[in-house]
């Protein structure tokens, strides 16, 4: 008797322990994806998240709803069924979290219908993922929150035709000392966009007239690749962007490069508390639209320009479209082009600057009769706030000194 009475005891506190245990995961999940959601409802993206289970540190969510907070978000908010799994979760001594990982199943959707719209994308994941603890999510903690994000390939069909696809998309960035470090000193940040490829025949089959302009243009079919490289110090704002690179075969690469200083976090967070405040203030009337713009000089005072550089190089557009205009004025491409060089000190002159008409009109002819590149940079004698750049735009002429604005053609890449 005292054993069976023994052996019921035990098995209904092993069921109890194993009950207690279960209610505890529940709870450790969901306190995770509550945390999740409400940082990122403090960025303005409101998360309702599915039912969360734990195994292990592995926390797997049935499905997520995703609403951007903003008055001109779209109506519907974006919902996913997919099964979300957050992979070497973890709890931080201060209440922060890591995940190693978070992957989505395969997408394959149909968001149209006339004409019918399809939509695959692949391998989607995001890489050291944190979820900063606390009352609040500070500038330093916001800009750590992601390490990577990745997806393989992407396919938008049209009618059964792939009018847009990539073969891969890698964005990732590297944070010293460490990521969720409280004394982060500088980012550096990359993306990939790999393998593009568009179809625009299709064009023609809603305009006529668009689809006649890029075929004339020979953008039919267009492939090439987008990548982007910058490093951000968070003590001085001094943010690199030594590349941000739109390059398509055949077509022509447009390359932005950047420099500036005082654009630390807390001035971001001040843009955006500002861009919050005007959306939520309702119709923008001239009071309010001249107390915004004092407090965005406010905010930019202390920001400066180092440099920057817009670069095009041509590898087929600008020909075509000097082609294209000149046979739709009725003349060959030498007449029309040298049409244009005669028109263009007129058109420059019109702004009444003798100097930028000295700046522009040299470069820019020897481009059309030669289209081969075409830069703009901006390189101040020193590092030039954004306030004093504002109060030499009343004398436009001064603001080209002050900028060290320079234009070139047909110049080498790294000249």
């Amino acid at each position: 008797m005292w054993t069976t009475k023994t052996t019921a005891r035990l098995l209904l506190t092993s069921v109890a322990t194993v009950a207690l245990i279960g209610q505890a995961n529940a709870l450790e999940a969901q306190a995770f994806v509550d945390r999740v959601a409400a940082v990122y409802k403090s960025v303005g993206i409101k998360i309702d998240f599915g039912a969360a289970t734990l195994d292990g540190d592995t926390i797997t969510v049935d499905g997520a709803t995703v609403e951007p907070i903003r008055i001109d978000a779209a109506k519907e908010p974006m919902h996913f069924d997919a099964e979300i799994t957050f992979a070497g979760v973890s709890e931080l001594a201060d209440g922060a979290y890591h995940a190693d990982t978070v992957s989505i199943p395969d997408i394959e959707t149909e968001f149209a219908t006339e004409p019918k719209g399809e939509l695959s994308l692949k391998d989607i994941a995001i890489q050291d993922l944190y979820i900063p603890g606390g009352e609040t999510v500070s500038p330093i903690a916001s800009v750590q929150m992601i390490g990577g994000l990745s997806t393989g390939a992407l396919s938008v069909k049209r009618n059964g035709v792939e009018v847009v696809a990539y073969d891969s998309f890698d964005a990732s960035s590297s944070f010293n000392p460490e990521q969720g470090s409280a004394d982060l000193v500088d980012i550096a940040s990359s993306m990939e966009i790999s393998g593009i490829v568009a179809d625009l025949s299709t064009v023609a089959e809603e305009d006529a007239s668009a689809g006649s302009v890029i075929d004339a243009l020979g953008l039919t079919n267009l492939s090439g690749d987008i990548s982007e490289d910058m490093t951000w110090s968070m003590a001085d704002g001094h943010m690199t962007l030594n590349q941000f690179l739109v390059d398509f075969a055949e077509v022509g690469a447009l390359n932005l490069t950047a420099e500036v200083t005082g654009l630390t976090p807390d001035v971001i967070e001040q843009i955006n508390a500002m861009q919050a405040e005007s959306a939520a203030g309702g119709e923008m009337t001239d009071e309010k639209a001249q107390a915004q713009m004092m407090k965005g000089m406010s905010i930019m005072q202390g920001v400066s320009i180092v440099g920057a550089s817009l670069r095009y190089d041509d590898a087929s557009l600008a020909g075509h479209l000097l082609d294209y205009f000149a046979g739709q004025s009725g003349a060959d491409r030498a007449t029309f082009v040298a049409g244009l060089k005669t028109m263009l000190p007129v058109v420059v002159g019109q702004v009444g600057i003798a100097a930028l008409t000295d700046l522009v009109v040299p470069p820019v002819s020897a481009f059309l009769d030669n289209p081969e590149s075409l830069e703009v940079d901006v390189a101040p004698p020193s590092p030039t706030s954004a306030l004093v750049l504002m109060a030499a735009a009343a004398n436009p002429a001064s603001l080209i000194t002050a900028l060290g604005l320079a234009v070139q053609a047909n110049t080498a890449a790294d000249e």
